[in-house]
């Protein structure tokens, strides 16, 4: 299955319990440069709750792609990125550990599961 680029993509409401441990699906499999653990990914993403099927943050919705150090970002994504190629599409499903820590943690996030479907735009 491919994906289009320039489309955002949609993300299937799941079923069954959050699980415990990231989870990796890839959706496409890029055929470009390999993102690795010190890289600098330059990513279009969306990003749902579990729970609720809610988008919390997307930068589809800002109209351009964002340009980030792996090593800035929560645990789910620097353990979910590396070994992604430039063009693909990859969904990740972060618990709360590896996001924004357990509730009460003082992100608005924190406690919850969280989806992302990013798609790899470059890697430095």
């Amino acid at each position: 299955m491919t994906h289009d680029p320039q489309t955002k993509p949609e993300i299937d409401a799941p079923t069954g319990p959050a699980p415990a441990d990231l989870e990796i699906s890839d959706i496409t499999v890029g055929d470009g440069a390999e993102a690795q653990r010190g890289s600098t990914v330059d990513v279009h993403y969306l990003g749902v709750e579990f729970d609720s099927g809610e988008e919390f943050d997307s930068s589809w919705s800002r109209g351009e792609s964002v340009n980030f150090p792996l090593a800035a970002l929560v645990q789910g994504w620097q353990e979910g990125i590396p070994g992604m190629k430039v063009g693909g599409r990859r969904q990740l499903v972060v618990p709360p550990q590896l996001a924004y820590g357990p509730a009460g943690s003082g992100h608005p996030l924190s406690g919850k599961t969280l989806i992302f479907v990013i798609d790899l735009i470059g890697v430095s």
